[in-house]
């Protein structure tokens, strides 16, 4: 049986049935896991409050809340609401429904293209992504590190190509300051317009946020007894990029408190443009 194509698959992710004007359900689902891939809901819903906007007012922040776990075999609806469209910024609010009840909630602003003033940090120096070894790479050559029952999940091909700059795989139990850089990219072209760019970042951004919290901890996400998940989900856009070319996410987590880890990212193109801010709040629970 063939393999499907990976970024064939996130751009299925990506795409949405519309049901009603304001109503819309997931085509595809990400599949062999327990649970849905936050990121999967945020991308997804942030597709549906896009597609009750002009694409003249790109989104510029959105701020939600994971309130259950999805259920991977059962498809996601989202129901949007127009909650303010003025001269400059436009609003929606979703809510992402399975099973009757609501596992998921947005708020997204977007604006129209306007001139102002710019200033922005500089990108940390760091070795580029060119000559390091991608997370797929490390991961299967610890492939005996990984429980069995996640081994065939976590080493299948991604539509996403992550390159840590410090080389540090997820197996790796050591200690660690709360704080790392990693390059990222859709791994083969990704077609799409800004809006369909958008939500991809918005899904990979998901990816990495919450672990860096756990670093300082020498607690990996499959040891028994150990949970994680998000909590929250908080991202600015600042500009435009493209998913399929090599991003810089800067981590670092200033707190872990009450089994809760807070976490931050800044995420930069090649050349230098911070394109994205991220901030998000994990559960990081270790079971009596």
């Amino acid at each position: 049986m063939t393999e499907p194509d990976p970024v064939a698959r996130l751009s299925a992710l990506l795409d949405l049935e519309r049901l009603d004007d304001n109503l819309f359900r997931s085509l595809a689902q990400e599949e062999g896991w327990k649970r849905v891939y936050g990121g999967q809901v945020l991308g997804q819903a942030l597709v549906a409050a896009q597609r009750t906007v002009e694409a003249a007012r790109p989104v510029h922040s959105l701020h939600a809340y994971f309130i259950l776990p999805g259920d991977p075999a059962a498809p996601i609806v989202y129901q949007t609401e127009r909650t303010r469209d003025g001269r400059s910024f436009t609003t929606r609010r979703v809510v992402a429904i399975q099973h009757g009840r609501p596992i998921f909630n947005l708020t997204a602003s977007f604006q129209v293209a306007e001139q102002g003033f710019e200033h922005q940090d500089t990108m940390p120096r760091v070795p580029g992504p060119e000559g390091l070894a991608d997370d797929l790479t490390i991961l299967r050559a610890n492939a005996d590190k990984v429980p069995e029952p996640m081994r065939a999940f976590w080493l299948r091909p991604r539509a996403v190509e992550v390159r840590p700059v410090d080389g540090r795989g997820p197996f790796d139990a050591a200690p660690a300051e709360p704080r790392r850089a990693l390059w990222f990219r859709v791994a083969g072209r990704f077609e799409g317009d800004d809006a369909v760019q958008r939500a991809a970042l918005a899904y990979i951004s998901d990816n990495m946020l919450v672990g860096t919290a756990v670093l300082p901890h020498g607690q990996r996400w499959f040891d028994p007894g150990f949970q994680i998940a998000s909590l929250d989900h908080a991202m600015w856009f600042h500009e435009p990029s493209r998913a399929d070319e090599w991003h810089l996410y800067v981590l670092e987590s200033p707190r872990a408190v009450g089994a809760r880890g807070l976490a931050f990212g800044a995420i930069y193109t090649q050349d230098g443009r911070r394109v994205a801010s991220v901030a998000q709040e994990g559960l990081i629970r270790v079971l009596g």
